[in-house]
């Protein structure tokens, strides 16, 4: 692996938290669905935790450390009625979480300023469309309120959260997709699958830009992420199960511009990026370490700067952004590192004689403050992240905000703009949108809805079906 000979972060190190600054007496999950179980941001640390008949996962303000122990209960959110599988922080508002869960559903919750004091069961808002487990979240890097949902029906749907619509579906996976990645404006995402296809696709449409199959030809599961230069990084196997990472061009898939072995362990490979300072960490299941590597424009683009090494094995590990690091320290990167019983700060420092604020560490960052709002985002419109100072004045730009529920359905607006024929003022809706005039006395409109998607559901499901026998026909035919 090539290294970057000259580099400011060549002297990066780790150093773990002290025993007093873990949070220790953790139930920590023990799913076998590749995850890392844990995220963060720069006021809570969630962690999915066991829990019996249920599917919990712990939220616990960052300065409560120590053993959590008898009392977990109190900070857990338990409202899904099988396993999390994954949970996502929104950027934009640091009191609202997204979990995933094998019970088919998405959830949105609302996590108090103060943190929990009792077991949190009602959901903000709950996302039903997916057929089979829903698998992953990810949130868009620069809308405010858009939501990605991946499930073990090969779909993704893109999702307005404080309406709890689907604004587009996407059916162009063929087997489960196993990561989700989003470009710097959201205009695009990467997905890989158990397809081994990488996949670039258009997040309004649903239509694939580009896609490299085999992009790493080995079984097991394959991570992507988007870097800010449009590149895609990957993580996966070859056929002799060696662990490697490949950087490819979405103008040019044909061949990767870079394509190296790591070493051959076992362990599924996750990769963590920090735009700011273009290094790429990448951190195995079951592994002791945590390596580094630095991204620029000169062959071969990807270059190994170091790496951290432990005794104990993670399980998962959480991110923190870079808005919540501590520039004071020169710290430039945080993660939170689970093991069976405890979860373990890590803290990534550059080391510096000087105690003034180092600016060449640390670039304008990204900000919570969303650059468009959903229905800008979905008209068309592209913007970069608002960006922050990483100065210890400016905090870490953390937010209060509630979480609020909104009226205003896109699919709603863009029917009445196509169609003016009839006066709004005749037409009476409650919050859903559904003609309230229309409804007999005593008819539960939650239910009738959740009914509408699962009945919408399955329609899908049987048109995929009939699509695949005509296929299979028209073979046999010639």
């Amino acid at each position: 692996m090539p290294i970057v000979r000259f580099s400011k972060f060549r002297h990066v190190f780790g150093t773990a938290a002290k025993p007093e600054d873990q949070y220790s007496d953790i139930k920590v999950t023990r799913t076998s669905w590749d995850s890392n179980f844990c995220a963060v941001n720069p006021k809570f640390v969630a962690i999915v935790v066991e829990g019996a008949g249920g599917g919990p996962f712990l939220v616990l303000p960052l300065e409560k450390t120590g053993r959590v122990g008898t009392n977990s209960s109190n900070f857990h959110v338990d409202g899904h009625t099988s396993p999390v599988l994954d949970l996502a922080w929104s950027p934009f508002n640091d009191n609202v979480i997204a979990s995933a869960s094998e019970d088919c559903t998405v959830k949105i919750w609302a996590i108090p300023n103060e943190g929990l004091s009792e077991t949190l069961r009602e959901e903000a808002v709950k996302l039903v469309q997916h057929e089979k487990r829903a698998l992953l979240v990810s949130w868009h890097p620069t809308a405010e309120h858009i939501l990605a949902s991946a499930g073990a029906d090969n779909m993704i749907f893109l999702w307005k959260v404080d309406s709890a619509e689907v604004l587009v579906s996407i059916d162009c996976h063929s087997d489960l997709p196993l990561s989700l990645s989003w470009n710097l404006n959201g205009s695009q995402f990467a997905t890989t699958c158990k397809d081994k296809t990488l996949r670039v696709i258009n997040p309004r449409n649903g239509k694939v830009i580009a896609e490299k199959e085999k992009a790493h030809e080995g079984n097991k599961s394959s991570k992507c992420i988007f870097l800010k230069t449009g590149k895609v990084f990957t993580l996966g196997f070859s056929k002799r199960c060696d662990r490697q990472y490949a950087l490819w061009d979405p103008k040019s898939m044909d061949k990767a511009l870079t394509h190296e072995e790591i070493d051959q362990a076992a362990g599924v490979l996750f990769p963590f990026y920090d735009a700011e300072s273009d290094i790429i960490y990448v951190a195995g299941k079951g592994d002791t370490s945590i390596r580094y590597f630095e991204v620029n424009d000169d062959e071969p683009y990807v270059h190994y700067l170091n790496m951290y090494q432990s005794q104990n094995s993670q399980r998962g590990l959480g991110f923190m952004p870079k808005r919540g690091c501590d520039s004071n320290k020169n710290e430039i990167a945080r993660f939170f590192k689970l093991s069976s019983n405890k979860c373990e700060p890590v803290s990534f420092t550059v080391p510096r004689k000087a105690e003034t604020f180092q600016k060449d560490l640390y670039p304008p960052c990204i900000s919570s403050t969303p650059a468009l709002s959903a229905e800008e985002w979905f008209s068309g419109k592209d913007k970069n992240p608002i960006m922050m100072q990483m100065t210890s004045e400016s905090g870490d730009g953390s937010t209060d905000r509630d979480f609020v529920k909104s009226n205003t359905r896109i699919s709603t607006i863009l029917s009445s703009s196509a169609n003016t024929s009839r006066p709004i003022s005749q037409v009476s809706t409650n919050g859903n949108g559904v003609l309230a005039a229309a409804l007999p006395e005593g008819l539960n409109i939650e239910e009738l809805l959740e009914d509408i998607k699962k009945l919408k559901a399955t329609v899908r499901k049987q048109g995929r079906r009939i699509a695949k026998l005509e296929a299979q026909l028209e073979e046999k035919a010639a």
